[in-house]
């Protein structure tokens, strides 16, 4: 029987990926993180995770494609920019044969971390 390996962090998910795929991985988390300098980095379902007030966007390397997962609301918001991918409601495929496009990740890092701080204040309003 087959063991899965349990992710403990965002390095030790990039480590068991080719170098290539590597160097792309460290791209996009590096994009990430300046789009969301406050958000913290964690591994959830298993996929690099960054979490601000809620997960803001995971992602994940495949054979032919890094899986970037900025939830529905991320995809429908960007949807005409996107649409020249594979994706499905919540989800995005950048080939790993073209270049990241990382300036469009940003933007919607950015969309995710308003949209997730929008969230948390209407929370914490709806406490007092």
């Amino acid at each position: 029987m087959e063991s899965k390996i349990s992710f403990t962090s965002i390095d030790a998910y990039i480590a068991t990926c080719p170098e290539d795929i590597q160097k792309i991985l460290h791209e996009v988390r590096a994009t990430v993180h300046a789009a969301a300098p406050d958000a913290t980095e964690k591994i959830s379902y298993q996929m690099p995770t960054f979490f601000l007030h809620g997960n803001l966007v995971h992602f994940a390397a495949f054979k032919h494609h890094i899986g970037f997962y900025p939830t529905p609301n991320g995809i429908k918001s960007f949807e005409r920019e996107l649409s020249k991918y594979n994706g499905a409601k919540g989800s995005v495929q950048f080939p790993l044969d073209q270049p990241m496009p990382l300036k469009l990740i940003t933007r919607i890092v950015k969309y995710r971390v308003a949209e997730n701080l929008k969230k948390a204040k209407l929370k914490s309003s709806q406490k007092k």
